[in-house]
């Protein structure tokens, strides 16, 4: 049997990470708000942390959500307000990371939990694991590609960061906030550092096929699943970035 066979319910989601990332990562990279993501998965990460140390895992995606948005509505404030945006958002990401430190440090599992909020194993979901996270990113997508090219100012500011907050909360939960940055950077990154197919569709090529890779790799060296998605990921947007960067 297969890797793929084996652990197919794992490389669906992988897919639906990537699809819905890209989206996103392509007008984060635009923008010039590379951390936007990882400042507002962190702050997602401590809804997770609050869930976990104060309500016994209950109230996760509510919490989760809660903060992500705050997160990201402060960055979407910070844009029309802030001129070193950058900067602003890195504080909010050593915010957000020393928050969930803070929580976590009078826990007998806390680095084992941060490690978790870090970088997940997807490798072994369900399908049951599948039916919220594909109906949450196939309404944001259907929001974003509908609603968001119509909009201006600051109501398109609060949609992006909205909709990046409703997608961050769920793939913070199955997959991890570095995860996440990677599958927002590195497919869109890619893609962008190219002239001859379309942005998005090769995002997406490029995106399934190093998670998959990544995925494979893991399973056949017994490394944790989430931080190889996080090194190969890293590897391919280094070099790529390296060898193509001079050339656009």
């Amino acid at each position: 049997m297969s890797i793929i066979t084996l652990f197919y319910p794992a490389f669906i989601l992988a897919m639906a990470l990537v699809f819905i990332h890209a989206i996103f990562g392509i007008e984060i990279i635009k923008r010039g708000v590379i951390f936007t993501d990882l400042a507002i998965g962190q702050f997602a990460a401590v809804g997770v942390a609050m869930s976990l140390l104060f309500f016994d895992g209950e109230y996760t995606f509510l919490l989760t959500f809660v903060f992500a948005l705050s997160g990201a509505l402060m960055i979407a404030l910070a844009t029309h307000r802030v001129v070193h945006i950058e900067a602003f958002i890195g504080m909010l990401y050593a915010f957000g990371a020393s928050s969930i430190i803070l929580l976590l440090s009078n826990t007998t599992q806390g680095t084992e939990l941060f490690n978790k909020l870090q970088a997940t194993d997807i490798l072994f979901t369900t399908l049951s694991d599948l039916r919220e996270p594909l109906m949450l990113y196939s309404i944001v997508a259907i929001l974003f590609f509908t609603l968001y090219t119509k909009l201006e100012g600051l109501a398109k500011e609060v949609l992006f960061f909205t909709l990046l907050a409703l997608t961050v909360t769920s793939s913070v939960q199955l997959a991890g906030v570095l995860v996440v940055f990677i599958l927002l950077i590195v497919p869109a990154l890619v893609a962008l550092l190219q002239r001859r197919f379309s942005k998005l569709p090769f995002a997406w090529v490029c995106g399934s096929f190093v998670i998959i890779l990544a995925m494979v790799f893991s399973y056949n060296f017994d490394l944790p699943t989430g931080y190889t998605i996080v090194f190969v990921g890293a590897l391919v947007g280094i070099v790529w970035s390296l060898w193509r960067g001079k050339d656009i």
